[in-house]
Formats: structure tokens, sequence, C-alpha cells
């Protein structure tokens, strides 16, 4: 079936003025009933994990000093192995990732 590429297309809106008034409601009801207006934050607020009081918690994560193996990478601000090292622009270290 050949197609007329330069012929106006038509879309739902111009479908809609041959619906009929009957069709027309029952598309906005579904529509009505499809959608949900949910609030992220009290959602959120209401998520707790099953069987885990994480109250009187605290994390503790041990920190080490950048290595002499190390550097920080000037473009992403990683500490990387000197392994990673790719280039240097401007006198600062780049890493492999950042570089390509």
């Amino acid at each position: 079936m050949a197609t007329d590429y330069d012929a106006p297309r038509r879309n739902e809106s111009d479908e809609l003025g041959e619906d009929s008034l009957e069709e027309l409601k029952a598309r906005r009801a579904e529509a009505q009933s499809s959608s949900v207006d949910v609030d992220e934050t009290d959602f959120n607020e209401a998520l707790e994990l099953p069987g885990a009081d994480l109250s009187n918690e605290e994390l503790t994560v041990r920190v080490l000093p950048k290595q002499e193996d190390e550097f920080t990478c000037s473009s992403c601000f990683l500490v990387h192995h000197r392994t990673r090292l790719a280039t240097t622009k401007n006198g600062q270290p780049v890493c492999r990732d950042c570089a390509a």
C-alpha cells in the first residue's frame, strides 16, 4: 500500500470530532480512573524496612588517608591507584575514565 507522506497527518484530536458523546465520556472516565495521585513525601515517610529499627544506630566508616601510590583525579575528584592514571591536563592528574 502506498503512503502519501505529503498529506496532512491525523492525530487523536482530529478523530475526537467524529466520536459519539458516549464514547468521549467513556474515555474520560477511563483516563481519570487509571491515574492515581500519590504524594511521594507521604509515601517515603511511611516506608519502613521490615524488622529494621535503625533509630539508635551510628554508622562508622574507617577512612584512610590517600596512599603514596594513589592520586586524586582533577576531573571526577575520586582517588585512584596510580595504574589508573591516563594523562595530566595542565599539570593535574586525570584518570582513565575521565580521559576517555
